[in-house]
């Protein structure tokens, strides 16, 4: 599958590459259970029909608690570096990554939110707009994940109702095992499934599920950036011979299991 656009800079890199849907992380908390890219998004791939989606950038937004490893995760992701040393971040900082999805450009915009209370005035003004809130928790710490919610409720209040795709990240997996590691994340899948968001564990230290996480945060984004462009395009008014204007429209089904009950009136 090959997209009509010109490339945008050096190529792709190879794990950046995206030919299959990616995997959830656990089926009794993840957004959709398909295996396979929406049929009307694989046939835009296909035909190299999916509008201005490879020229735009997709807004993600990591917020949590300070020191929970928001950067850290990010510094994995995007450098493939890990630093025991990093200072806390000050105010926001983001990071540029470019992926190809069934064979079209597409690229995320990361942003990194500091932690501290002091600089969420500053922080929130950087919620607006997002695709993808990502909420991340410290594994070890289990107020941490408490918090999440406060945080979810912050970045959802500077964006339209069920604009967004919402993940719950637990980090610093290395840190624990075993059936104190199986309590915590019951616990975790409990309150993503309140949330309506994905859960996934991680760790930024030995990089354990950080590219399929951020892979899956692409394939479901992207598939949702084409479904929008081609609904958008269905409905546009269309000149017919010397009469009037027409409005065709096409409801394209949600890309999102629904079947989950929502607590904050998120997607």
């Amino acid at each position: 599958m090959r997209s009509s656009l010109p490339p945008l800079g050096p190529p792709v890199s190879r794990d950046r590459v995206i030919t299959s849907f990616p995997k959830w992380y656990t089926p009794a908390a993840c957004l959709q259970l398909r295996e396979h890219f929406h049929g009307q998004v694989s046939a835009a791939c296909q035909r190299g029909n999916t509008g201005t989606v490879g020229l735009k950038l997709s807004k993600v937004v990591v917020v949590g608690d300070l020191y929970v490893g928001k950067t850290s995760l990010i510094h994995r992701f995007c450098k493939n570096v890990f630093n025991r040393d990093y200072k806390a971040t000050i105010g926001v900082d983001f990071e540029i990554e470019r992926f190809e999805v069934a064979g079209i450009p597409f690229s995320l915009q990361i942003w990194d939110t500091a932690g501290q209370e002091k600089f969420k005035c500053i922080a929130s003004a950087y919620y607006r707009g997002a695709q993808v809130i990502i909420t991340a928790f410290d594994l070890t710490d289990v107020q941490t994940l408490a918090h999440t919610r406060q945080w979810l409720e912050d970045a959802l209040r500077e964006n339209e109702p069920g604009a967004c795709f919402l993940f719950l990240v637990g980090t610093k997996k290395d840190l624990l095992s075993g059936a104190v590691m199986e309590q915590v994340e019951a616990e975790a899948v409990r309150l993503a499934n309140e949330m309506q968001a994905e859960y996934w564990s991680v760790s930024a230290k030995t990089g354990e599920n950080v590219k399929a996480f951020f892979s899956r945060v692409a394939a479901l984004t992207f598939e949702r950036a084409v479904l929008q462009d081609l609904e958008q395009r269905s409905n546009a008014w269309l000149q017919v011979g010397d009469g009037d204007l027409i409005r065709m429209e096409s409801r394209l089904p949600d890309t999102q299991d629904n079947t989950r009950p929502s607590s904050l009136g998120c997607c």
